[in-house]
């Protein structure tokens, strides 16, 4: 008897549309729904006390897991850009006040960091937007004082990155609308370029021409590095382990300099063996699971992470290239990883119905 291997092929489209029963591909495509959602929402007037604001500050606070990755990305493309300071916090600092603006962002309405800084902001004076179910001991909180983003499409919680992602991009546009450049997108170019993905990234696309089955084909079977060489592209490594664990893969995210300084235990033997029956004495040591890198990449940032990463053995650079569409240096930086979000969570949907190890 041999390691378990895929159930389902990749290129069976019928296939893994019949198995997917809980509708994990419709949800992982659902980030440009995700993204027009918030756009509805400022078009019907929810940041409007926004407009004219000159903050002194924009300030994210958020719970753990897609909305702190979400602000994390945002920040660190966009920090050094902006003619005012955008900082993440645990919790509403102490020296917020009137001329700050608050975000608060996360999954659980019942989460006590996320209910005292909403009251924390609200109490000082500070202009408060909140991206959150309303719902629970958070809705109470709310209570009608601050500018509210609840969830207006149906999509998973691990699917979720894209809708904070969208909720504070259209926060820093509203306040700062006259200081953008081309390199920062609306929310409906954004959109469009997360649906462009998603359609690639189709159940009826062949491997060849579908940008996450391929990331899928290439990660079956390995283990699974991930990397990046931005702090941008860092953070995106991040939610690629997370989004693989939940398709029962597993998979690390680390540093770059990590990596490289680790990548020749990469070949070391792993004690897993190639049959429930393989005897050691008989078979020999156990083969290794193949180890293979993923480095995530800006399409700027592409030929000094070529130069980086040459050293590694098996590797691949993601970057949001297609065949189709806008090419990535016609993207804006931001684009690029929304698109590589949605393409992620779109491998992760693939692994977990193809089953497998």
């Amino acid at each position: 008897m041999t390691a378990p291997t895929p159930l389902l092929d990749l290129d069976d489209g019928d296939a893994l549309v019949a198995a997917d029963t809980v509708g994990v591909l419709r949800s992982a495509a659902m980030g440009g729904a995700q993204i027009r959602a918030t756009r509805a929402a400022v078009e019907e007037g929810v940041l409007e006390r926004l407009h004219g604001l000159r903050p002194r500050s924009v300030v994210v606070v958020t719970g753990s897991g897609r909305a702190s990755r979400g602000a994390a990305i945002l920040t660190a493309v966009l920090a050094e850009r902006i003619g005012f300071p955008l900082v993440r916090a645990a919790s509403t600092p102490v020296w917020v006040g009137p001329l700050d603006v608050v975000v608060v962002a996360g999954d659980d309405a019942g989460d006590p960091r996320l209910v005292q800084a909403i009251d924390a902001a609200v109490r000082r004076g500070a202009e408060v937007v909140v991206a959150a179910p309303d719902e629970g001991p958070l809705q109470a909180a709310a209570a009608g004082r601050v500018l509210m983003f609840a969830p207006r499409v149906r999509a998973l919680t691990r699917h979720g990155l894209l809708r904070y992602f969208a909720v504070l991009l259209a926060v820093l546009r509203v306040v700062g609308s006259e200081r953008w450049g081309d390199e920062v997108p609306d929310l409906a170019q954004l959109a469009d370029a997360v649906d462009s993905e998603a359609l690639r990234d189709r159940p009826t696309s062949e491997v060849f021409h579908n940008p996450a089955k391929s990331l899928a084909s290439r990660m079956q079977g390995r283990r699974v590095v991930l990397t990046g060489d931005t702090e941008s592209a860092m953070e995106l490594a991040r939610h690629g382990a997370e989004a693989l664990l939940h398709a029962g893969r597993v998979a690390t995210a680390s540093e770059l300099s990590d990596v490289l300084s680790a990548a020749n235990t990469f070949r070391a033997p792993a004690a897993v063996p190639d049959s429930i029956f393989h005897d050691p004495e008989l078979d020999g040591p156990p083969s290794a699971s193949p180890v293979r890198t993923f480095v995530f990449s800006a399409e700027a940032e592409l030929m000094l992470t070529e130069r980086k990463t040459a050293v590694l053995g098996d590797a691949d650079i993601v970057v949001a290239a297609s065949d189709e569409g806008p090419s990535p240096s016609q993207r804006s930086e931001l684009e690029q990883a929304a698109v590589l979000v949605g393409r992620l969570d779109m491998t992760a949907a693939y692994l977990q119905l193809i089953g497998g190890i």
